[in-house]
């Protein structure tokens, strides 16, 4: 499915997911989180820009991964990321959906 959002045309999966990687921008992040009912601030874009070098790197996701970085606890990625949070991290990050989510 095609969204125009910060006024690019965006290919999405159907599941909302992004499907070019490289044309994530944090502006895209920012309308695609207002669609979550959530407003990104810093310590959400340290998440997503983590998500998204690990993406890049090849390495797989979990909850615990993120947990495990130093940058918010397991418990911290919940309260940025209610009702899901690596799925919805994941979705602004405009990564493909991780294996470990169902």
């Amino acid at each position: 499915m095609e969204k125009t959002i910060s006024g690019q045309n965006l290919s999405f999966s159907e599941d909302g997911y992004m499907t070019d990687f490289s044309a994530w921008t944090e502006d895209i992040a920012k309308e695609l989180a207002k669609e979550e009912n959530i407003e990104l601030t810093d310590k959400h874009m340290e998440v997503l820009k983590f998500l998204r070098k690990k993406h890049e790197a090849g390495d797989s996701l979990s909850i615990r991964s993120v947990g495990k970085s130093g940058i918010v606890d397991i418990k911290g990625l919940y309260q940025l990321f209610p009702g899901g949070p690596l799925k919805i991290s994941s979705k602004l990050a405009g990564i493909p959906k991780p294996t470990s989510c169902v």
